[in-house]
């Protein structure tokens, strides 16, 4: 194929073209070993040191504190959806919860099995367009925690603010927006990721932990869902994603390599207003549902005033070698997520096609 693609996908989505180069060169033969990483003992000092410079690499990226507990696990978000009441509860008969789109909800349904549930805040007086402000939550004191989606990857709603809880732990699922800028982790309790949008390939589960918040899971907790093993353990308590931590050790090098988290923010701010301009200049051609100030930075949904042009605007897409820009089934339209690895010219790309087809269509 000649043809350079850009992938649009929500996830997994696209990887960094330089990481995918290295991975290819070392698939058959990593430095002189004569394996590949996919044939590696997780417990040979061939991995161990793979796993170890990921974990030093992301430490740096994100500087997080010595008192937190980085733990590589499986399972994606959705399993940390139940593993987090499990082991944050520490004898609360509650857990507060920020619902601000469809993940949050799924966050909200499976903690109910564990707990009572307070909502603390809600956005669906608005069809979920927006971050409610903080001085408009209603927060128990003797909540577990409190737990929001920092960036709701169907809505492409974005938190603008880091709340204060004071001494209640702030649990975030970051997954569709960490490593995108620079990010306070001593603000939160545990911060946990599905490695499949800016991390790396499908399959690796990051979790940030504070270390106080470890060990507290009830007896009968299943051993595979209790933080405290895979902290004990340095995330070796049986075979990790070993082949998703070595890419994803990758990409924090590639990341540290261009400058960091305060260099791919700028860059990540560059590329959803080039997207955001096109959209709002259209004289409502396009419209995007979200208030300004949570318009999320790497997930951008879209409607076209008429519906029924969605299936030419995504065919003349392709042909510019434009895919992955239909929006999630539940809300329909069109959805382009821009990560890390999304590079400029694509998202210039993009935008200059939406300028050309409200021309030929407006």
């Amino acid at each position: 194929m000649n043809q350079t693609i850009f992938n649009f996908s929500a996830g997994p989505a696209v990887l960094p073209h330089v990481v995918l180069e290295q991975v290819q060169a070392e698939l058959l033969d990593w430095h002189g070993s004569g394996m590949s990483v996919m044939e590696m003992s997780h417990r040979g000092p061939e991995f161990m040191k793979i796993a170890a410079e990921a974990e030093q690499d992301i430490r740096d990226l994100l500087d997080i504190p010595a008192n937190y507990k980085i733990l590589f696990l499986q399972g994606g978000a959705t399993l940390q959806f139940a593993m987090v009441p499990l082991n944050l509860l520490r004898g609360h008969g509650k857990a507060s919860y920020v619902q601000t789109g469809i993940w949050s909800k799924k966050a909200i349904a499976e903690a109910r099995r564990f707990t009572a549930v307070e909502i603390a805040a809600s956005n669906e007086d608005r069809h979920a367009s927006y971050v409610p402000m903080q001085a408009d939550w209603q927060v128990s004191p003797d909540t577990a925690y409190v737990h929001i989606t920092g960036n709701e990857t169907i809505g492409g709603v974005e938190f603008d603010f880091i709340p204060d809880l004071g001494d209640i732990p702030l649990v975030s699922d970051a997954s569709s927006h960490i490593l995108s800028k620079p990010m306070d982790v001593s603000r939160f309790g545990l911060i946990y990721a599905g490695a499949q949008k800016n991390i790396g390939p499908a399959g690796l589960t990051l979790v940030i932990v504070r270390d106080d918040l470890i060990g507290h899971a009830p007896a009968n907790t299943a051993t595979m869902l209790d933080y405290a093993v895979y902290a004990k353990e340095e995330s070796m308590h049986n075979t990790p994603p070993t082949f998703a931590i070595y890419v994803a050790g990758l990409v924090f090098k590639w990341l540290k390599q261009l400058g960091g988290l305060e260099k791919m923010a700028e860059i990540n701010a560059r590329k959803a207003r080039l997207l955001y301009d096109a959209i709002d200049e259209s004289r409502g051609f396009y419209a995007n549902p979200v208030e300004t100030r949570n318009r999320s930075r790497m997930n951008v949904p879209f409607t076209l005033a008429d519906a029924a042009m969605d299936e030419a605007f995504l065919k003349g897409a392709r042909s510019h070698g434009m895919i992955q820009l239909k929006g999630h089934r539940s809300v329909g339209g069109m959805r382009a997520s821009i990560y890390n690895a999304m590079p400029e010219i694509g998202v210039q790309i993009l935008a200059d096609y939406l300028r050309d087809f409200a021309r030929q269509h407006g």
